[in-house]
């Protein structure tokens, strides 16, 4: 049985939208992700990172895997596809990802408007990628044109979360 006595290190966090730590994403995604809780800023026993990332129509977020991480995504505005390992799986309001290590995967936005899902990575360190890859947005700031991603753009993925792709290591 669990030893009740001792009190939670994690902290209560209660943040409203406009306090997430967010950023413009480049090419392929163009979109917009919302860093909302890590381990970080909570205190967590247990590393994770939570956010939403928004996909604009016609693009989408490339291929890759997580070596060391698990991954759950739930959708929660748009169409899109799921691309896993060889199949494409519908991507629409409700539907629910799970990726264990190193599975394969991209998302891609095939409908009219956003796609928008959430995402919680097992240990954490996703949030450091998008920080790194994207710019935060001024107030009021409408989306910016696409923009590269940055050069070492490899380099920052394999210091994060990402592992290499079969056959493109």
């Amino acid at each position: 049985m669990p030893d009740t006595a001792q009190p939670s290190p994690a902290r209560l966090v209660i943040q409203q939208p406009e306090e997430a730590r967010s950023f413009w994403q480049p090419v392929p995604a163009n979109g917009f992700v919302r860093c909302l809780l890590d381990q970080a800023a909570t205190g967590s026993e247990t590393p994770f990172a939570f956010g939403t990332q928004t996909v604009d129509p016609g693009c989408h977020v490339r291929e890759h895997l997580h070596d060391a991480n698990e991954e759950i995504i739930f959708v929660i505005e748009g169409e899109g596809e799921a691309h896993i390992e060889g199949q494409v799986h519908p991507m629409r309001r409700n539907s629910c990802f799970f990726f264990p290590r190193s599975r394969a995967h991209s998302f891609h936005n095939t409908g009219s408007g956003p796609l928008t899902f959430v995402w919680c990575i097992m240990p954490g360190g996703l949030e450091t990628f998008f920080a790194r890859i994207g710019r935060p947005p001024a107030e009021g700031e409408a989306p910016p044109a696409a923009f590269p991603r940055p050069e070492n753009v490899l380099q920052i993925e394999a210091e994060t979360v990402f592992g290499t792709l079969p056959g493109k290591g």
